[in-house]
């Protein structure tokens, strides 16, 4: 039987996540508790312990359906970011916000600009809803925004930007940004994806939601499950102008957030002392990551994620030999970077781990 599906259904590969521990230690008989994940860009610290308890006594009604919009939730992101409740949509993860922006606002056949070595669901998202994607060639592996600006097409209605962007962990500073937005026409809405913007160093930092209200057609698109330690609950959130929010409502799953969730990011997000320990135990692992590369005579790229991207030849041999150590890193060939492996920021004993490992699969 051949069932009727659109072409551009058919054409989609499907998103390939990092390989779980569990799957690494059934291949190669070992240990679980022996085996190092560098591989998804989690937070090596876990969960915050606030969130834990915050669960756990979410745990007694979960007989019944989680409050479909989220009203403490979005009260806490609004207290804390100063953006309106009724700005803020909530995902079941980031990646849910931006796929959301791609249903509610793209038609078959219309396009979508997005940067080469750009994160992966951009062209998922715009594949989901047969759109036609632009992707514009990268300057020194990041976004080259005057050219994504000048790569709008009339038939243009969504505009993917990462920053910091994965996997490369380029970034582009405040005033390019405003630039950009600046040089986008009115009618087609930039989704900022700001997954990793809570490991900005200081210096870095800018507050895009200041933007808002000047550019309704901005959506800031970012995560619980990176520095907040919450990737297994997905919890994302986008903030926008009430017309477009509105939008993304109208397409969003009515129960896309679960309780737990829900609760475990309110505890979170009020934890600055978990989110600061994050932040330090991240620039020092990606210190000693680039220092080791340096040392080690490989190119990389100078990262502001919590990853970093290296060349190491081979790629795919020294995958294997990594995993074979007990190493699970992330191989990029499908982002077009054959060479290179992406490797996320553990804690201190698993940087070493993996160093120690990349030493023996390169010899």
């Amino acid at each position: 039987m051949t069932f009727q599906a659109p072409e551009y259904v058919r054409r989609i590969a499907p998103y390939q996540a990092g390989k779980p521990i569990s799957e690494l230690a059934r291949e190669y008989g070992l240990a679980e508790s022996s085996i190092v994940k560098l591989a998804s860009n989690e937070n090596p610290l876990g969960m915050p312990e606030s969130a834990r308890l915050a669960m756990l006594a979410a745990v007694g009604d979960l007989g019944r359906y989680p409050d479909a919009n989220g009203f403490a939730l979005k009260a806490a992101l609004s207290d804390r970011f100063g953006v309106p409740a009724d700005w803020i949509t909530l995902g079941n993860g980031s990646n849910d916000v931006l796929e959301l922006a791609a249903h509610a606002l793209v038609q078959p056949g219309e396009s979508v600009v997005y940067s080469q070595y750009s994160f992966a669901v951009y062209a998922l998202a715009t594949q989901e809803v047969g759109a036609r994607a632009i992707v514009v060639p990268a300057r020194d592996h990041g976004h080259d925004l005057d050219a994504m600006a000048a790569a709008i097409a009339p038939d243009t209605r969504l505009v993917f930007l990462a920053n910091p962007n994965n996997p490369t962990g380029t970034f582009a500073p405040a005033e390019a940004l405003e630039r950009f937005m600046a040089a986008v026409p009115p009618s087609v809405v930039v989704v900022l994806d700001e997954a990793y913007n809570e490991y900005l160093r200081p210096e870095d930092r800018y507050d895009a939601t200041v933007w808002l209200r000047q550019y309704p057609n901005l959506l800031i698109s970012r995560t619980f499950s990176k520095a907040y330690g919450l990737a297994g609950l997905r919890v994302g959130y986008g903030f926008a102008q009430p017309e477009l929010t509105d939008l993304l409502n109208r397409v969003r799953q009515p129960f896309n957030v679960n309780s737990m969730a829900q609760a475990a990011a309110i505890a979170a997000l009020g934890d600055q002392d978990f989110l600061a320990r994050s932040y330090e135990v991240n620039r020092q692992g990606i210190e000693r990551l680039q220092g080791a590369f340096a040392e080690m005579g490989l190119r990389f790229v100078p990262s502001f994620g919590n990853f970093v991207l290296v060349q190491v030849g081979n790629a795919p041999a020294v995958y294997e030999k990594l995993l074979r150590a007990g190493v699970i890193v992330r191989p990029v060939g499908n982002y077009g970077l054959p060479e290179w492996l992406r490797i996320s920021v553990g804690l201190p004993a698993e940087n070493e781990a993996f160093l120690k490992a990349l030493r023996g699969a390169l010899a």
